[in-house]
């Protein structure tokens, strides 16, 4: 039996890989969420809670995830420090840890990160990697469970929502691009860099769908009618494209689902959440 530590498996992703991990009666889970963050002694219990189990792998999903988050303290905190942590018991442990990164590290110049999420991601991957860690960089992720996410939810989520409730769907001017990944293939990429850890840690890689695809195709393709907003209500910095390099994908990984098969999957469960 491995011992798996799966932080922030009550959200988004982390209850699609809790789930997967079930699956596989060769585990036992340990979860770790926010809550842990109720105690100003958190750090002490987490060491607590590493030193007590022992986990042969660590994923690492749990952050804060508000891309608009301003608070400097909470934000290092959940994303760095709690980061720190995991990966210096880790490395001396010699326990595998996959990290999940951001695409916003890249920023909108594809350089550096361009507001503080960005930053509060790129230097806790910086430190995953340069300590033996895989780190995982998530461009724009839908699916089954992201329904606690509010304005942070996809845009499939949000506009059938509104659509359900009677409303009109708007999308920016310009036609921007993103590359959309399917909740699936996140999941299928922390197993496979677990299984192949010892050839792929120390660095980080895309996962994504590799197309960037415009936002008028995901609700064309869940049959949404959508209008636009006037030109001056784009936020400044705004990115208008965003999509995996496919060379960077780890070696051997490849997405099972571009916005269409992804999309028919997911129309099962937004069925589900329909008032009517």
């Amino acid at each position: 039996m491995r011992t798996v530590l799966l932080t922030g498996s009550k959200g988004f992703i982390g209850k699609n890989l809790l789930r997967k991990l079930k699956e596989d009666d060769k585990y036992i889970i340990i979860e770790i969420n926010e809550e842990i963050f109720d105690d100003d002694l958190w750090d002490v219990n987490l060491i607590s809670i590493l030193m007590d189990n022992k986990p042969d792998i660590i994923f690492h999903v749990g952050a804060c995830s508000d891309t608009l988050e301003k608070d400097v303290n909470y934000i290092m905190k959940l994303n760095y420090q709690f980061t720190k942590i995991l990966v210096d018991w880790s490395k001396q442990n010699e326990s595998k840890l996959i990290y999940s990164s951001s695409a916003a590290s890249y920023g909108t110049n594809n350089s550096y990160p361009s507001n503080l999420y960005g930053w509060s991601k790129y230097v806790a991957e910086q430190y995953v990697i340069s300590n033996n860690g895989v780190a995982l960089r998530y461009f724009n992720v839908y699916g089954p469970g992201e329904e606690n996410k509010g304005s942070m939810a996809s845009v499939a989520l949000q506009s059938f929502l509104k659509h359900d409730r009677g409303e009109e769907c708007k999308l920016f001017l310009g036609k921007p691009r993103r590359d959309f990944v399917y909740v699936k293939d996140i999941v299928s990429a922390n197993l496979y860099a677990s299984k192949n850890y010892r050839k792929l840690n120390k660095n980080y890689y895309d996962v994504g769908s590799g197309e960037a695809r415009f936002f008028e195709d995901v609700l064309t393709i869940i049959k949404i009618p959508f209008t636009y907003y006037p030109e001056n209500a784009i936020p400044d910095g705004y990115q208008f494209y965003t999509c995996s390099d496919k060379n960077k994908w780890m070696k051997g990984w490849e997405p099972e689902f571009i916005i269409e098969n992804g999309l028919k999957d997911y129309k099962k469960h937004l069925r589900k959440l329909s008032s009517k």
